[in-house]
């Protein structure tokens, strides 16, 4: 009867991984394609289906480092249960969802590092926390959005600077393709 029990909560642990990825999808991935539809550089259909096998594609050429920091470095892998692993999928879910709802900007990356973190010390205590891990991310999560900031703020005065007197059709066909490479790595 154990045993039964413990297959139910497996195979929904699974279907809420399954679930966590189509809203992780609906969630980050319209971010990576709203400029390349919006400025009309690519129709909707292809945008998806470049999102699609962006995403596809990505682990293989650019590797799993952020899956491998998520699957050991967040929590420690004795206390990963199908308990603690299912508690952080429903909180990552919900929390995407609501976020979703309300239109507010959120990672679900974050939210299902959070999740994990979350259920984990709830499940077994600070003892099940690779603190390690936890501070590399709050530091990324503090350094990357400033560093990307100075960085754009300098492209931009660059690209100002150089293309001043260029032609409108010029500079539009030139950053519409732009676009779409940075749509295709934006994941």
């Amino acid at each position: 009867m154990v045993e039964e029990g413990l297959v139910s909560i497996v195979v929904g642990a699974i279907a809420a991984a399954l679930f966590f990825d189509f809203v992780n999808g609906f969630h980050d991935s319209a971010n990576a394609i709203a400029t390349v539809v919006g400025t009309r550089v690519l129709k909707p259909l292809h945008a998806v289906s470049m999102a699609a096998v962006a995403n596809f594609a990505g682990p293989f050429i650019l590797g799993t480092a952020i899956a491998a920091t998520v699957g050991k470095g967040i929590i420690q892998p004795e206390f990963s249960t199908v308990y603690v692993i299912l508690a952080g999928l429903i909180g990552a879910i919900t929390w995407d969802l609501i976020t979703w709802y309300f239109g507010l900007p959120s990672s679900s990356s974050h939210a299902l590092i959070g999740g994990l973190v979350g259920s984990a010390l709830i499940a077994e205590g600070l003892e099940a926390i690779v603190f390690g891990g936890v501070e590399k991310t709050l530091i990324f999560m503090v350094v990357s959005p400033t560093l990307g900031f100075v960085v754009a703020f300098g492209f931009a005065i660059a690209i100002m600077y150089f293309m001043q007197n260029s032609k409108p059709q010029l500079v539009n066909g030139l950053f519409g393709r732009l676009q779409i490479g940075s749509s295709i790595f934006f994941r």
